[in-house]
């Protein structure tokens, strides 16, 4: 299970924060932020903090910190981490490169909307590990969502299936940021590629494992080492998975319009 998750703060307040509703709440209250620093300072601060190290070393006494205040001073802002990690993926969804796909076809225009996450993940690794489940609503989100929809839109889907088709796209390509993720962090801890850690573990292998036990397993691992150099090549897998995610949005669009065509449907 993912170490965190969006939304399991305070929905009411994250909700004004992401959107930066200033309006007094509704028991009256009207404490507001010190002078001198401001959310985008401190979702910045706290971004920068991720970037480098991970999601783990993001806490409110690290931020207040890197900003040269005390940690109090931060609450007047945010309430917590689980808000403030709201406004920080929804800030790196605000800031995500848009690009302009109007009138190519479909598969580019699919193909864009993955590598602009892809994209995402590599800016910001720690976004992967985020589960999204139930999503942070603000504007960086929301500017997202148009933009993607907008890129299955007019292809014959309903507006369900143009749901269960984005979230289908994105799935795949947060599964393979995240084994990407597990790679680099593999060959850190270890000092070693994947290549030199299997050439250091075949003798081993060589003398413990029966070929005659397992032919069909020794024969397509030893075909994938050789086209990769590595059991798993994070580029390759993403482009092989890529293909099959177009592939099966093909045969949905084709299968909706030879229903469209078919006799029952045209009586």
């Amino acid at each position: 299970m993912p170490a965190e998750r969006t939304s399991s703060g305070d929905p009411t307040h994250t909700l004004r924060l992401l959107w930066r509703d200033s309006s007094p709440p509704a028991s009256g209250s009207r404490r507001g932020p010190r002078r001198g620093l401001s959310i985008d300072a401190v979702v910045e601060a706290a971004t920068a903090i991720a970037d480098a190290e991970d999601l783990e070393a993001v806490t409110m006494r690290r931020v207040a910190k890197e900003l040269g205040v005390v940690p109090m001073t931060l609450y007047t802002y945010v309430p917590g981490k689980a808000e403030l990690l709201d406004l920080m993926l929804d800030a790196a969804y605000a800031r995500m490169p848009r690009t302009d796909t109007t009138g190519q076809p479909w598969r580019r225009r699919v193909t864009a909307i993955a590598e602009e996450n892809k994209a995402l993940f590599e800016r910001h690794p720690w976004a992967a590990a985020v589960s999204t489940v139930r999503p942070p609503l603000g504007p960086g989100l929301m500017a997202k969502c148009e933009h993607e929809l907008s890129g299955l839109d007019g292809l014959g889907l309903s507006d369900v299936e143009m749901d269960d088709c984005l979230t289908h796209l994105l799935t795949f390509v947060q599964a393979s940021a995240r084994a990407a993720a597990a790679t680099r962090a593999a060959q850190q801890d270890s000092a070693l590629n994947e290549q030199q850690w299997w050439e250091l573990n075949a003798p081993l292998l060589a003398r413990v494992l029966d070929e005659n036990a397992y032919p069909t397993a020794v024969r397509v691992g030893a075909a994938a080492g050789a086209a990769h150099n590595s059991a798993y090549d994070p580029a390759h897998a993403y482009a092989f998975g890529l293909e099959r995610v177009l592939d099966s949005l093909a045969a949905l669009l084709d299968a909706g319009a030879k229903a469209k065509t078919s006799p029952s449907a045209q009586t």
